[in-house]
């Protein structure tokens, strides 16, 4: 029988072969700590996409509060830089033009009716009317006119208008000096009030030929409530 080997590892295999049935000797797998590193990184990369898509819908949800509460500015500023909606354009201040044309002596002839109309939003528990139906005015001269509103709940109710005034293509002549326009009004449970509306018809429209067979404006005002 050959001499026993002395290394311990070399003993193992000698002593296996000897009694026919080897056995590779146990071996140390260093992969586990990899693997769970791996699934504990997915994890991790998991929860970061969550708390991002979380950051994104708290940002989407806060901006669409902004822009509720920021339309009808923003609103206001459209209308009055594009003139959408029959809403009146600012180059001009209503002082200038009508120092402007007093200075030019300008009188016109041509007489206008501006009929006024009123509309209250889904939801919003006013009575809003017009306290005239109509007034006449001639372009040069300057007009005041009525709207008044009621709250008829039992709260105390927060509204806020906008206007346009049709035709739209005569917009552009008609120049509110004082309104209600675009300014919250908080009415109390019955609380009635009247609201005026002073207005001024560039004498220009008179001589602008697109405005021949134009002799109605009509003036519409919508309150909606504020939340």
């Amino acid at each position: 029988m050959p001499p026993l080997p002395k290394h311990p590892q070399s003993l193992h295999i000698w002593r296996s072969l000897a009694n026919r049935r080897f056995r590779s000797p146990p071996l140390t797998v260093w992969g586990g700590n990899c693997c769970r590193f791996s699934s504990s990184g997915a994890a991790i990369s998991r929860e970061q996409s969550s708390k991002k898509m979380l950051i994104y819908l708290l940002t989407l949800a806060g901006a669409m509060v902004g822009a509720s509460y920021a339309a009808v500015p923003l609103y206001r500023r459209f209308c009055q830089a594009t003139g959408y909606g029959g809403t009146v354009q600012r180059r001009e201040s209503v002082e200038e033009k009508i120092r402007r044309h007093t200075l030019d002596g300008t009188k016109a002839a041509r007489e206008l009716v501006v009929q006024f109309n009123a509309d209250v939003a889904d939801g919003m528990p006013w009575k809003f009317v017009p306290t005239q139906r109509q007034v006449r005015v001639k372009p040069g001269e300057s007009a005041l006119a009525f709207y008044t509103a009621e709250n008829r709940s039992a709260a105390p109710i927060t509204g806020v208008s906008t206007y346009n005034v049709t035709p739209m293509k005569a917009a552009i002549y008609f120049n509110k000096i004082q309104c209600f326009c675009f300014e919250e009004q908080t009415l109390l449970p019955g609380e009635q009030i009247d609201m005026p509306v002073f207005f001024y018809i560039d004498p220009e429209f008179e001589t602008d030929p697109k405005m021949d067979g134009i002799n109605n404006l009509i003036l519409s005002y919508t309150f909606f409530k504020v939340k």
